[in-house]
């Protein structure tokens, strides 16, 4: 079987462009992780401790696991958190959350409910206004999907 110039061109467009969109599609992402958090730390290794991750170590539900956090900070104008990171290590994205903090916050803590697709790591990064960073990581096992499963 011979094919012709113009069916080769049109398989080939065809060809380009669902590559292209699956390309596009969240479902052949890779997660960004460590680019993340590169970026948010300025390539610093940051420290552990000072900020605490609180999640359920098994979430039954991939699409709502509750989150907390606190930042032991004086939060003062010499000494505050500014920004806290929430990446998974295991979704389509790794960015799940960040937080912005001041003096005026009074504490650097939150709670939130974010989505898991499946079992991972989740990393939250604490800046502070010195430029110092620190790190908590905690597994949670999914036993039913969440992003995508």
């Amino acid at each position: 079987m011979t094919v012709s110039r113009r069916d080769a061109l049109v398989l080939g467009g065809v060809a380009a462009v669902a590559f292209a969109i699956g390309s596009a599609s969240p479902a052949f992402a890779k997660n960004d992780s460590a680019e993340l958090i590169k970026a948010f730390t300025g390539g610093k290794e940051p420290a552990t401790g000072k900020i605490t991750l609180d999640l359920p170590e098994i979430a039954e539900n991939g699409n709502t696991v509750p989150l907390a956090f606190s930042v032991d900070s004086p939060m003062t104008e010499a000494d505050h958190v500014t920004d806290v990171l929430i990446v998974a290590e295991g979704n389509p994205r790794g960015g799940v959350a960040t937080f912005h903090f001041s003096p005026a916050s009074g504490v650097a803590e939150a709670s939130t409910r974010i989505r898991l697709a499946g079992t991972q790591n989740v990393i939250a990064i604490a800046k502070t206004n010195d430029g110092a960073v620190f790190m908590d990581t905690k597994q949670v096992k999914v036993t039913i999907g969440g992003c995508g499963g």
